[in-house]
């Protein structure tokens, strides 16, 4: 339950997601697809209602993504972390989950872990990483749950180097040394 809380406190660093306005240019996130480029903002009529979108381009794959203006907390688009929570997310990461090696099937697991991804929170895909990285060290992981560590990766990857302004060797790097140092 400690540990309940401590991550608790750690989410309420987080940006509240209400009114958050962003400018052509601006980085942001966009849960489970990861950092993207405010491109444009433009307006489009939709059953006789104009409404004003964001333009989000995902630096990943390129994918573009219209996000209405009025609608960005239900979304959950958010700011990219700055670089003073790196090291909040890093003490996620070496944080071990007691029940991570628990008799829970794969497919609970991986909808579990899938829930987490989809709120959009770095806090959260550190965990969900964490975990997988941590039981693919102990057992074979299912199909999903390699896709899942492997997006959980992307996307923590992706974040971290754009707040700390690095390369992703080094910021690889140093998330394989917080799993190699077991504190």
């Amino acid at each position: 339950m400690a540990k309940k809380a401590s991550n608790a406190v750690i989410k309420e660093t987080e940006e509240p997601l209400a009114a958050k306005v962003f400018t052509v240019g601006d980085l942001a996130v966009y849960p489970a697809h990861g950092v993207g480029r405010i491109e444009s903002i433009e307006s489009r009529t939709i059953n006789g209602d104009k409404h004003d979108f964001y333009i989000l381009k995902i630096l990943e794959n390129s994918m573009v993504i219209m996000i209405p203006t009025w609608n960005v907390a239900s979304v959950g688009l958010r700011n990219i972390i700055d670089a003073s929570q790196v090291a909040e997310i890093y003490d996620v990461l070496k944080t071990k989950k007691d029940d991570i090696f628990d008799n829970q099937t794969w497919n609970r697991r991986y909808k579990e872990y899938m829930d987490k991804l989809k709120t959009g929170s770095l806090y959260d895909v550190a965990e969900v990483f964490r975990d997988l990285y941590l039981l693919k060290q102990i057992k074979d992981l299912s199909f999903g749950e390699r896709k899942l560590l492997d997006t959980a990766r992307v996307l923590l990857l992706r974040e971290l180097c754009t707040a700390k302004k690095a390369d992703e060797e080094t910021v690889w790097a140093e998330v394989e040394m917080l799993f190699a140092n077991p504190q």
